[in-house]
């Protein structure tokens, strides 16, 4: 585990619309020296009182994220504001202590594939994708999603697609199920090297460490 502290940058308006000229006097004049800019002033940085933690050494740039999820996150995928309905499906994951990557970005012959969420089992991968009706829908985005899940499968992910209907309204029916028997099929969530894994047992609100002699 890696503590990684995010700092934040202290931001003020100061004269919310200005003219481009104002902002930038020594430019030639232009066609765009009286346009309205907003001017935001960055304040010195702060240290947050605790790290958000990286726990997989993840290297991000960026994360969209809202200010309420920025001082509560205790690790870096609580931070993501994507969708709604990763929000749900994380909301589970936080229940039922499964250990997701958010946003995962996989690296296959050259091409980055990014997951909804990225799950490591002790006998293979799995993908976890969040389908928006709209987005998913149209016929060029079909065909980009033929050819992404051809090469994760193709690099041994397994995968499982859940759409707004299915998120929103079957989730412990059918969402969570799947997901618990498909982690537990692939051996378990993966800690560490050492471990037995993790497996989902939703008959108890917590997962139990599985024992030595533990083969179910």
């Amino acid at each position: 585990m890696v503590d990684i502290a995010i700092y934040i940058e202290g931001v003020r308006s100061e004269n919310p619309a200005v003219y481009r000229h104002e902002l930038f006097p020594r430019e030639p004049q232009n066609k765009k020296s009286d346009s309205r800019y907003y001017k935001i002033v960055i304040c010195p940085l702060q240290q947050l009182p605790k790290p958000i933690l990286s726990r997989r050494r993840r290297r991000i740039i960026f994360i969209p994220t809202t200010w309420q999820k920025f001082v509560n996150a205790a690790e870096i995928n609580y931070l993501y504001d994507d969708s709604p309905l990763e929000d749900r499906l994380w909301a589970e994951f936080k229940r039922l202590e499964i250990s997701a990557q958010r946003q995962e970005f996989i690296r296959i012959n050259k091409t980055d594939y990014a997951l909804d969420f990225a799950v490591y089992c002790k006998s293979g991968n799995l993908d976890i994708e969040t389908d928006g009706d709209m987005w998913h829908s149209t016929p060029e985005r079909s065909r980009e999603d033929n050819i992404r899940n051809n090469a994760l499968q193709a690099a041994g992910w397994y995968q499982l697609r859940f759409n707004t209907k299915q998120v929103c309204e079957k989730m412990a029916d059918y969402c969570v199920p799947k997901i618990a028997e498909t982690i537990n099929h692939l051996g378990r969530i993966a800690e560490d090297k050492f471990s037995f894994g993790k497996k989902i047992n939703l008959k108890s609100p917590q997962i139990y460490q599985a024992g030595l002699f533990d083969t179910k």
